[in-house]
């Protein structure tokens, strides 16, 4: 398996999914980290769930002169675009965000392929890196970003042998 791909993450402002307020993007080629990329977004109207707050301390005061994400996209969009993409619960939460937020601001979803570690692994993110002592800041984009890599690459490592 090639080891070179990207992994994201997005935390959002509410409920819906086209509310990202931030990317954490961490691209590996050929097994090392090349480039790690940590967003603030404002999402629409800059209106966020105060329960969603809680959850990442994200708030309207950081992103308020944030770049929308149509802003955003030219600079992540080469990370993604015709890439292997990872993302832990990439296909329940991640895969879908991108694609509600690209379709929220009329922009063509691109072709990308997808892996999920929670579907290789079967555990929640904190506990995979409690379990492999990985460095979590749970719920800040890149950390999650960084340790969803570096679960990957041990993934990749394991079916190699």
């Amino acid at each position: 398996m090639e080891r070179t791909f990207t992994a994201i993450d997005f935390e959002t402002a509410h409920g819906k999914r086209w509310s990202i307020c931030q990317v954490g993007l961490v691209r590996v080629e050929h097994g090392i980290i090349t480039n790690e990329l940590n967003i603030l977004v404002q999402p629409p109207k800059n209106y966020f769930w105060n329960n969603f707050i809680d959850i990442h301390g994200i708030t309207p005061q950081l992103t308020a002169n944030a770049p929308t994400f149509d802003q955003v996209w030219p600079v992540i969009e080469p990370f993604i675009k015709d890439q292997a993409v990872v993302a832990h619960n990439g296909f329940s939460f991640d895969f879908p965000v991108l694609a509600q937020t690209l379709g929220y601001f009329g922009i063509h979803v691109p072709d990308f392929e997808k892996h999920c570690t929670y579907q290789i692994y079967r555990k929640g993110l904190a506990l995979l890196c409690q379990l492999n002592d990985i460095s979590l800041n749970h719920h800040d984009a890149l950390s999650d970003a960084r340790a969803c890599a570096e679960l990957y690459l041990s993934y990749l490592m394991t079916i190699k042998k």
